[in-house]
């Protein structure tokens, strides 16, 4: 396990998190948006992207990262993830696969590696689905995966987009909000 790095600017950790639904996903996904914009005023958000299901048969999802800063502990960030996760009216026990309501999951803690409480960090499957690393790479194509060592916009421009289509999608008429 490392640690992530220190921050000499006092800024805060950069955290990037997945959001996906197929209940409701773009009212489910814009009540998201506006509570984690209440707690991370500084919260990106990525274009938001349609795809079929995984591991299940389901509707599509629609997909999204967000990207913010805190000086928030893994601990505290995973707890605020599961209120807005509430809020959308997921459970905790839900199927893992299965249709979701709102799903939040941290995919990187600025570069922390290890496996925490409620988290693995970096996200294990981030280099090998579509819908996380695409988002992602919109947002923060400047940032190096802690192990591959590679940054996200070089690991999205070599992935297969072909075989893993993503299909852009407005969530409001003046589409995704900064």
């Amino acid at each position: 396990m490392t640690q992530n790095r220190s921050d000499p600017a006092g800024a805060g950790v950069a955290v990037y998190v997945a959001a996906g639904s197929n209940v409701s996903p773009v009212d489910s996904l814009l009540k998201a948006i506006d509570a984690l914009r209440r707690r991370f005023p500084d919260l990106v958000v990525s274009p938001a992207y349609a795809n079929s299901a995984v591991g299940f048969e389901g509707a599509d999802f629609i997909n999204l990262a967000v990207g913010f800063r805190t000086s928030l502990s893994l601990e505290a960030v995973l707890a605020e993830l599961r209120a807005v996760e509430a809020l959308c009216g997921r459970g905790r026990a839900d199927a893992k696969w299965a249709p979701r309501r709102m799903d939040l999951d941290v995919l990187l803690y600025g570069d922390l590696v290890g496996d925490f409480p409620g988290a693995r960090l970096p996200r294990p499957d981030l280099g090998k689905r579509a819908y996380m690393l695409g988002p992602l790479a919109a947002i923060a194509p400047n940032v190096v995966h802690p192990t591959l060592n590679r940054t996200m916009g070089e690991l999205w421009a070599a992935f297969d987009q072909q075989a893993h289509p993503l299909r852009r999608i407005a969530l409001a008429p003046d589409g995704p909000r900064r």
